[in-house]
């Protein structure tokens, strides 16, 4: 981000102005990284996020802000060159908790719908059932793995089955272990999605398995994008990279989340 005025002779009109093109541009705006930016201090950035909250300009959100009008949704194959090298690495993690043998679920989205999935190719015997359409090429004829797609209406914009026919389906399974992609994971509110036909489709697999993992890469740990949310009001493990906040995931820790953290870079040189 930059500026386009001198920041040391800013007002605070000027400077909240300022604030809100920035936080339109990028879809979220730091505390800490506005601080430096207009080199004043943390309380005076906060008061302005507060008197932009109040007049309905943003919405705030753990560390920061972002505009009321939300950030758009990308495509499946937009977000898939987004922190490839930290997908891989909580991929990979999470297809050591599966055992041989277990019928698993993966959401969809880029990280349980493609780069989990892909993992998964030589690991049979397992059964997979997934509403992910990214998933279902990635692990077509895949040997010893029974693959199951739920079915529904699909949605273009993240590949992948919604709607009542794939709920009604969820209902009639259950799984040894779950996991969940997401648009933003959140301490308060939990897992975010872009509509709630994606956050209906979460609520009810979760309780379909007494195992349940989020994986999510670091920039999604403590973002608010949408509005649309499924809580997580049981045990869960949150799966994630060195990237993320780490005053974010101790507040997940306090609640009692398992949280596991990966090298975002796992493919680097010494």
């Amino acid at each position: 981000m930059s500026t386009t005025s001198d920041p040391t002779t800013m007002n605070a009109r000027t400077r909240r102005e300022e604030i809100l093109r920035l936080a339109r541009a990028s879809g979220l705006a730091s505390v800490d990284e506005l601080s430096r930016m207009f080199q004043v201090t943390s309380s005076t950035i906060r008061r302005d996020l507060t008197q932009l909250t109040q007049s309905g300009q943003l919405a705030r959100t753990y560390g920061g802000a972002m505009p009321i009008e939300g950030v758009a949704e990308t495509t499946v194959s937009e977000r898939a060159a987004e922190a490839k090298s930290a997908k891989r690495a909580i991929a990979r993690r999470a297809a050591t908790e599966i055992q041989p043998g277990e019928h698993v679920f993966l959401d969809a989205g880029t990280t349980a719908g493609g780069a989990l999935a892909r993992e998964l190719f030589w690991k049979g015997p397992l059964t997979v059932v997934t509403t992910s359409l990214t998933a279902l090429t990635a692990l077509e004829g895949a040997k010893d793995l029974v693959l199951t797609s739920t079915g529904g209406a699909y949605r273009a914009m993240s590949e992948a089955f919604v709607g009542p026919i794939a709920e009604a389906a969820l209902e009639t399974m259950t799984f040894d272990r779950v996991f969940l992609g997401t648009d933003g994971v959140d301490p308060e509110f939990g897992v975010c999605e872009a509509t709630t036909e994606q956050s209906r489709l979460k609520a009810i697999v979760m309780s379909r398995a007494p195992e349940l993992y989020v994986l999510a890469h670091g920039e999604k740990v403590g973002a608010r994008p949408f509005h649309s949310w499924t809580y997580l009001e049981r045990s869960w493990h949150l799966i994630t990279d060195t990237t993320a906040d780490e005053r974010v995931l101790d507040e997940f820790r306090t609640q009692g989340v398992d949280v596991i953290v990966v090298d975002a870079n796992p493919d680097r040189s010494p």
